[in-house]
């Protein structure tokens, strides 16, 4: 996130994408709701009308995977009228005449028949939120402009071109100089605790701690020498989808899974399940047995968050750290133990020496400090000075308080670059055997795959069994009830659930949630079409039919409209 969650209260325009809110990020959410009770405008762009368009000023229901066409088009409609801030553009941007010529197609007529979002509302959207026009009552902030603040989540980046969906929300934020101050900006909701702190850290195929790129010979070489080793690999290693496919292939012969569950979360599970099969060694490491540690020949018990200690780095970029609260059960360790003596003992083995035991480091403080020495965002940090509110990077120097606010003057690369950004379709479009779109995602009583809140007696109690939601004519089409039995195939495999008979979703898309082991949707999903700078699969958008499992019944080839 380029600004803080605290500062959504004082927005004058939120414009969610991507993120159905109230469900997966709840305390964010009531930031929003604070926001459009203090008079704030709220515009949702979603194929599915999730609960936070109960509190919207707009809601744009564009068809799965054309919001691109809104974004572009919504920039198409500033510059014809006039509402892109042409002083910031002059002094903070380079690459403007470039991208503004990629516009002139994009009008808000092609928008609307390519999305089915009408295009008054699209209009409407880009005055609102360029000029950061308030529903009602007076701004936080002094100025003609008011604040617009942009989030965002994995509906916009789990996508075959989510890079450039990214890369758009930033243009849309440049060209209405709406970042680098408070309340504004381009913020990305993290799906999972730490994750944010995981990808700083160097928890990445192509970055070392602190975002530093492997193939940057330079800083790679730094890293090597605080760490005491000749060099470092300077080479992109594989992503999750490439390692499955690489390990079908007997290119990967082990693998080490740590506290994932890609049985469930990896597309087009069936594939995956090939893949582990076939290693020599699988270890799981986790606090749970899960459906990929069915699978292991090595299970490692690991302490829960609430029995260890460390650092949280979470979705604002607020470095926080935590202590024990529980004792950790039975042979249970922390992750950096487990790891450092793995690490170790495979040291002796091969006969490894060096001149200190780099691996068995005597606390979580010690492992931080080290941390710090190569990861110059967290330069400034230390276990002492991270008590209470903790410290939001860059945080470059022990003097330094942290950063609530990104890009504030200038832009970490100096100007603000826009990228020319074309509208590319999904990869899998519906067809006359597949004809609906299924779109995935998460509910409020649930998380992830389910091994930690599926065990939760009180939360499997409100939501014990999955459903699909289905459009009435969808269901109609095949004679299903609510509450009863369907078939969910696509070309990778099928599941069957109960059926959920819901406006909430258009009519030819249907919504799953990924949490349910007895009707898994990544079962459905597809991993030929990766995000070419990502690497991420298209889990937002995969052709799939509907069957009555008890008439035989299948969704119908779509009507031509003429």
């Amino acid at each position: 996130m380029t600004n803080s969650i605290a500062e959504i209260r004082d927005a004058d325009c939120i414009f969610i994408t991507g993120s159905n809110t109230a469900e997966a990020h709840p305390v964010i959410s009531y930031e929003v709701i604070r926001a459009v009770k203090r008079g704030a405008n709220l515009i949702v762009l979603d194929p599915r009308r999730v609960p936070m368009v109960e509190h919207a000023t707009l809601f744009l229901q564009a068809k799965p995977g054309t919001d691109i066409y809104v974004f572009l088009a919504m920039m198409h409609v500033m510059l014809r009228e006039g509402w892109a801030n042409e002083a910031f553009i002059a002094e903070r941007t380079e690459g403007f005449d470039e991208f503004k010529g990629t516009l002139e197609e994009y009008t808000p007529e092609r928008a609307s028949l390519m999305s089915g979002v009408p295009v008054k509302q699209i209009e409407a959207a880009a005055r609102i939120y360029a000029n950061g026009e308030r529903a009602e009552g007076k701004s936080a902030y002094i100025g003609s402009r008011g604040h617009s603040a942009i989030l965002y989540a994995m509906g916009i980046t789990q996508r075959s071109n989510g890079t450039d969906m990214v890369m758009t929300l930033a243009n849309l934020a440049m060209l209405c100089g709406q970042v680098g101050k408070p309340s504004t900006g381009v913020n990305p909701l993290r799906g999972q605790s730490n994750v944010q702190g995981a990808c700083d850290t160097g928890c990445l195929i192509n970055v070392y701690p602190g975002y530093q790129k492997v193939t940057d010979d330079e800083k790679r070489k730094a890293i090597a020498q605080t760490w005491g080793v000749d060099d470092l690999p300077g080479e992109v290693g594989l992503s999750i989808v490439e390692a499955m496919q690489a390990t079908a292939e007997g290119k990967v012969r082990a693998t080490y899974v740590m506290g994932e569950n890609p049985m469930m979360s990896d597309p087009n599970t069936s594939h995956v399940e090939e893949s582990l099969r076939k290693l020599d060694l699988l270890v799981v490491q986790d606090i749970f047995p899960s459906e990929t540690a069915f699978l292991a020949h090595v299970i490692l018990p690991a302490a829960a968050s609430l029995e260890k200690d460390g650092t949280f780095t979470n979705t604002e970029r607020r470095v926080q750290h935590i202590k024990p609260v529980l004792q950790a059960p039975g042979e249970a360790k922390p992750d950096w133990w487990i790891t450092g003596e793995i690490a170790d003992r495979l040291d002796k083995k091969l006969g490894v020496e060096r001149e200190t035991e780099q691996w068995l480091f005597p606390s979580t403080e010690a492992i931080f400090d080290e941390l710090t020495k190569v990861t110059p965002i967290y330069a400034g940090m230390n276990h002492a000075r991270l008590v209470g509110e903790g410290l939001r990077w860059p945080c470059t120097d022990e003097e330094h308080p942290g950063t609530p606010i990104l890009h504030v003057g200038k832009f970490s690369r100096g100007l603000g670059k826009f990228s020319p950004v074309t509208a590319n379709d999904p990869a899998e479009q519906p067809d006359d055997e597949y004809p609906l779109i299924l779109s995935t995602g998460r509910v409020l009583y649930h998380y992830h795959s389910g091994t930690m809140t599926r065990r939760s007696g009180p939360l499997d109690w409100v939501q014990p069994r999955g459903y699909v939601e289905i459009h009435p004519e969808d269901a109609a089409a095949i004679d299903v009830l609510d509450e009863r039995a369907v078939t969910i195939e696509s070309r990778r495999g099928s599941v069957r659930t109960r059926a959920k008979i819901s406006e909430n979703v258009p009519q030819g898309t249907i919504f799953l949630a990924f949490h349910w082991r007895e009707a898994p949707a990544n079962m459905l999903t597809q991993d030929f079409a990766l995000d070419p700078v990502s690497k991420i699969p298209e889990y937002k958008v995969c052709a799939v039919r509907l069957e009555n499992p008890r008439t035989k019944q299948r969704s119908p080839k779509p009507v031509m409209e003429m």
